[in-house]
């Protein structure tokens, strides 16, 4: 997906917190949203409680999956209630939601955040900043809990469960409570932990990463026991079987789509001459950035040049370094908080799209951009060849993490117009035909009716004991 803060919303994890609690919270925290209901059904449709841990539609795919899906679902009849946490997510009309508040520890512009004692109401609460203390991640945790405690008194208005890779043990929990699940697993998160740790410059900052990253050993164990999993292309399907364990007999691929009406060639735009563009969520190494911004400085010594960064890198952060340590400040800019329609303009204004990923389960920007028929450059990372195409028909792809190979591509695009329209050209024409919404909405509805005919005939994998229990 197009990035994952959905998992690291701080990016680093601090030692910072650990000083003393220096950063404190206000007393009085936000205000959380009213529940909006969901649109009923149409005859046959089903009735869907969606669970998504956080809600944000303006950082990682996740945030922008969960409201284009739930949109298209509720289109085609279904009822759709939304369960999310902070940040919460932009839902379209038709679309229920019900706030599933947390402390909120990673909250701009205080993240690591001390609460103040008028906060905690439950031991999930104490939980979730105790796990925080010891420098973890609890959210998918505290999460689950959360919500398995508010489905409970709500049993009969939905038919089933859909976790978008929450997989939290509360998940387990909701299994044991009766509830049909399904969950959304987009790529094993032990690539992210991989690739952190190898860039990881001394052994603190090793130590940090792994006790980070230890949510994993409970979303393996959750993933293997639940019934049904859909995932966003063959390479994470290969990765989840290989990575995690979960049989690939129980895995069904439902790729991502994009609204071709937003993201499409735009007549009132002009391409800016030198141009690049790249959209990245999280400021982590598997996204590419650094050898990106090298292959950028490369570039700028043979020609005018311009990046354009959809996101938002933090200030202390391996990006800015970079940028300092190449003097690329006067080249580069950042553009956060947009509208789809102005993404989808900023591609417009771009001679040349890039994803630079070191690896994907999918990639939403570059299904964006080939959308916008604007050529593009990708890595061969995961999933990308999947969803890119034919190297020189469709994109041009690189090794991942290959500054030069990147320059190279990059340069090639900006000296040949004809080449450019054509590999736009195709590359849209090769979403149109796979990668739309209503797509993703129709293969996730019939994964649906999969699990309930499945539910009616039993369960058939034997849950770890005692997992679904709340603390």
């Amino acid at each position: 997906m197009a990035g994952l803060c959905a998992h690291r919303p701080g990016g680093t994890v601090p030692s910072l917190w650990l000083r003393r609690h220096k950063v404190k919270g206000p007393a009085t925290p936000p205000p959380v949203p009213e529940r909006v209901p969901p649109r009923p059904p149409a005859p046959g449709g089903l009735r869907i409680a969606y669970l998504v841990y956080r809600g944000n539609p303006r950082c990682g795919g996740q945030g922008v999956y969960t409201r284009h899906l739930t949109r298209e679902l509720v289109s085609l009849g279904h009822s759709v209630e939304v369960f999310a946490g902070q940040p919460w997510p932009e839902l379209d009309d038709g679309v229920g939601f019900t706030p599933v508040p947390s402390l909120d520890l990673y909250r701009d512009p205080d993240p690591f955040r001390v609460p103040h004692r008028r906060e905690f109401h439950t031991s999930i609460d104490a939980l979730e900043f105790g796990v925080m203390c010891t420098a973890g991640f609890p959210e998918p945790w505290t999460f689950s809990l959360r919500a398995r405690r508010l489905l409970a008194a709500r049993r009969s208005e939905f038919d089933l469960v859909h976790d978008n890779q929450c997989l939290g043990n509360g998940i387990l929990g909701m299994i044991e409570d009766g509830w049909p699940v399904l969950t959304t697993l987009h790529h094993p998160i032990t690539v992210d932990r991989q690739l952190a740790l190898s860039h990881a410059g001394n052994p603190w900052r090793r130590f940090t990463q792994r006790r980070w990253f230890g949510f994993l050993r409970m979303q393996v164990r959750v993933a293997r026991a639940l019934p049904r999993v859909v995932t966003v292309s063959q390479s994470s399907k290969r990765d989840i079987e290989a990575q995690m364990g979960v049989e690939a007999g129980r895995m069904t691929v439902v790729p991502v789509g994009v609204d071709p009406t937003v993201f499409c060639p735009r007549d009132d735009v002009t391409p800016v001459p030198g141009r690049i563009m790249v959209t990245s969520s999280s400021d982590v190494p598997m996204k590419g950035l650094v050898p990106l911004l090298e292959a950028v400085a490369k570039l700028r010594t043979e020609r005018e040049i311009e990046l354009v960064v959809i996101g938002n890198p933090r200030s202390d952060g391996r990006v800015a370094r970079a940028i300092e340590r190449l003097d690329l400040a006067p080249v580069v800019r950042c553009v956060s908080g947009i509208s789809d329609d102005e993404l989808a303009r900023n591609y417009g204004q771009a001679e040349v799209a890039v994803v630079p990923s070191l690896y994907e389960g999918f990639s939403l920007p570059a299904i964006e951009a080939m959308a916008c028929g604007v050529a593009l450059v990708a890595t061969t990372g995961g999933a990308l060849p999947e969803v890119v195409g034919t190297d020189g028909v469709t994109g041009l792809l690189v090794p991942p993490d290959d500054p030069g190979a990147l320059a190279a591509a990059l340069g090639r695009l900006l000296d040949d117009a004809d080449l450019r329209a054509r590999l736009g050209a195709a590359g849209r024409e090769r979403v149109l035909g796979r990668f739309t919404w209503q797509v993703t909405a129709a293969g996730t509805a019939a994964e649906y009716r999969e699990l309930l005919a499945m539910n009616q005939t039993g369960p058939t994998t034997a849950l770890p004991e005692g997992t679904g229990t709340p603390c």
